[in-house]
């Protein structure tokens, strides 16, 4: 069987006891409970085999929740935890690293506004450790501040999230943002999720005509090459835009277009960015 990885999602239980950081109550679609099996009830179909968890609660003690479940599901490969930096984050980091399923952290963009000396630290252990830094980005400002990371740091695999937030109207993406692409796949250690991209969709819902991503994904391929894309479902918040079915259904027209993917962006560039076993 064809292995497929979906490296984005999002897992969380309002119905415990101490209840959920994220999504509030007030959001009708998303404050549900979401675990592996109601993930893999619309994957499998689409051909996914497995997932990377990626953080959805500002709660430290929430890295070992979905540690403590990945151990109870052979569906969850890995997963990308939340550590602010600061305080007890060599601490906090000790407590998790070790753990087959902890792939990494992600950072959101606002730790890459400007430089911290926190936030530098805590990049140099992650790197130390040999695991693997995601970022949610956006704008000159940020891309500058990942690039400066990724320049000091050349062995720290890093992912960019949803690909760096970049608005897809159809048409071929802001020159500039294209530019911001190159600056930081100039840096052979960084990698970009094709993830999140029927959310940044200008029109909504979302199409789901997969042409409507093709031009996006297209000059993604031409800064980052094909060992360097990753694929990412965003689920559950992709059903904000569109079903998950869609968003397989837009990287699966990408591929019959450039075959010599299929097998990399799928799982093989996961692997090499995340370092998952299969």
């Amino acid at each position: 069987m064809a292995v497929r990885i979906d490296t984005h999602t999002h897992f969380y239980d309002p119905s415990r006891d101490q209840g959920i950081p994220w999504p509030p109550a007030d959001n009708e679609l998303l404050y549900r409970t979401c675990l592996p099996q109601h993930h893999r009830a619309l994957a499998e179909p689409c051909g996914i085999t497995g997932t990377v968890v990626v953080e959805a609660s500002a709660w430290v003690e929430d890295n070992r929740w979905i540690l403590d479940l990945g151990e109870r599901e052979p569906w969850i490969a890995g997963f990308i935890g939340h550590i602010d930096p600061g305080d007890d984050f060599d601490s906090h980091l000790d407590h998790h690293a070790d753990h087959p399923l902890f792939l990494g952290l992600r950072f959101g963009g606002g730790h890459f506004d400007e430089e911290s000396a926190a936030v530098d630290a805590a990049i140099g252990a992650l790197a130390s450790r040999d695991l693997t830094l995601d970022v949610l980005i956006r704008g000159r400002q940020q891309v500058v501040g990942v690039a400066r990371i990724a320049a000091a740091y050349p062995d720290l695999r890093i992912v960019v999230n949803h690909v760096a937030h970049v608005p897809i109207d159809g048409a071929a993406p802001d020159p500039e943002w294209v530019e911001w692409m190159g600056q930081l796949a100039s840096h052979p250690q960084v990698y970009v999720k094709v993830s999140g991209f029927v959310e940044l969709s200008t029109e909504q819902p979302a199409p789901t005509d997969p042409q409507h991503y093709q031009a996006t994904f297209t000059a993604l391929l031409d800064a980052y090459g094909g060992d360097r894309l990753v694929f990412g479902s965003n689920w559950p918040v992709c059903e904000r835009a569109a079903s998950l079915a869609a968003v397989v259904g837009a990287v699966e027209a990408f591929v019959g277009e450039h075959p010599g993917l299929e097998e990399n962006i799928w799982w093989k560039n996961a692997k090499a960015a995340y370092r998952f076993d299969l």
